[in-house]
């Protein structure tokens, strides 16, 4: 099995366990985690993958329509989060077991403001009467935007990229365009006027001003916490706010197991995955190595001791999934062009240049 440094101690002692009840040798190979769906991908058809690896969801549809995983029985599903299930199920089957999630969230500066707010416009007049010099930030690429930091508030427009359904996303086409998607669209050249989006505020710029305590709020993930801590900022972590009357959802990011459709030892590669890897034991000492909320309700429980893991998996527990379909390969560029273009003020017309943007998207899905 592949994975990467961070998670292979917990897992070595769970190979142990394994071999000690059941006789069968797991043999762990380290592997760069960024690295591990391009060398899956390959080194599968030739008989020279692994019989199983950890991953993030969202090169799940590639591995499908590519015909290296096998999908898993994962016996009771209820057991993980709903959100972590969406994230590995393609055309109605599951291909991972899910062990993590991360997503996301807004996080306030308590030296200015208490309470959490409920929409965008309130966060704003909540950040400007706070005394901040920044009433909110969100880290902005001025040629790329950020469309998934952005994602929140063009969701809670109605204005989703892909229609989630039972068996996973419909591929067919992208369904951030028309009314709602025009909506969402005005709604960000408005913010690019009056600069509560400013392309010239960078990831970093954003953590290192909230840092400095410059900032009442920023939308930002668990990954940013440690620094924030470190300058000594006091901070509540809350639901994104609603900027389109719908709720604010943002991408949930799920790691979980792939098994090899060429293993030549599924039996036991499933049992290992399913019985030892998703035991809730495992996946909480996997949560104390990676500080991600567990996919695993029961261990969810144990990590919600941890009030900031206990805030963002209630946030990420109401999101959705990133897309796990080939299709979104074709999204990101146009996106985010266009969503620069509106910010900067660029695109004379809004609803013009989304509506274009959405045409190219689908026009290059439909050319695969």
């Amino acid at each position: 099995m592949w994975t990467d440094s961070n998670r292979e101690p917990v897992l070595r002692k769970v190979a142990e366990q394994f071999k000690s009840d059941t006789g069968v040798t797991v043999k762990l190979a380290v592997k760069d985690f960024a690295k591990i769906p391009d060398d899956f991908i390959t080194q599968v058809p030739t008989g020279k993958g692994p019989d199983a690896a950890i991953t993030a969801h969202d090169n799940t549809g590639r591995m499908v329509q590519n015909g290296v995983v096998a999908p898993l029985e994962l016996g009771d599903t209820s057991a993980y989060q709903d959100v972590a299930i969406q994230a590995f199920t393609v055309n109605g089957r599951i291909y991972g077991v899910p062990y993590a999630t991360e997503n996301i969230a807004l996080v306030r500066n308590t030296k200015f403001v208490k309470d959490a707010p409920k929409t965008f416009d309130e966060m704003i007049e909540m950040g400007k009467k706070s005394g901040a010099k920044y009433p909110f930030l969100v880290g902005l690429d001025p040629k790329q935007s950020d469309p998934y930091h952005l994602y929140p508030f063009q969701a809670s427009f109605g204005a989703p990229v892909f229609e989630l359904k039972d068996n996973g996303f419909d591929a067919s086409k992208v369904t951030m365009g028309g009314a709602n998607g025009e909506k969402f669209a005005t709604w960000l050249a408005e913010q690019g006027k009056t600069k509560n989006l400013n392309l010239n505020i960078s990831q970093d710029i954003s953590k290192d001003l909230f840092g400095k305590g410059q900032a009442a709020f920023i939308l930002t993930g668990p990954w940013s916490l440690d620094g924030f801590k470190k300058a000594g900022i006091t901070y509540e972590i809350s639901e994104v706010p609603s900027a389109g009357g719908q709720p604010a959802t943002p991408f949930v990011g799920v790691q979980g197991f792939w098994m090899s459709a060429k293993t030549k030892n599924a039996v036991a590669t499933q049992k290992f995955l399913v019985e030892y890897v998703g035991n809730p034991d495992v996946q909480a000492e996997l949560f104390k190595v990676g500080n991600r909320p567990p996919a695993n309700k029961q261990a969810f429980e144990k990590a919600k001791a941890d009030k900031d893991v206990a805030a963002f998996g209630a946030v990420g527990q109401k999101a959705v999934p990133m897309p796990n379909i080939p299709a979104m390969g074709s999204v990101w560029a146009d996106w985010g062009v266009a969503e620069a273009q509106i910010i900067s003020g660029k695109a004379s017309d809004p609803k013009a240049t989304w509506d274009k943007a959405v045409t190219s998207i689908n026009d290059k899905i439909t050319k695969g």
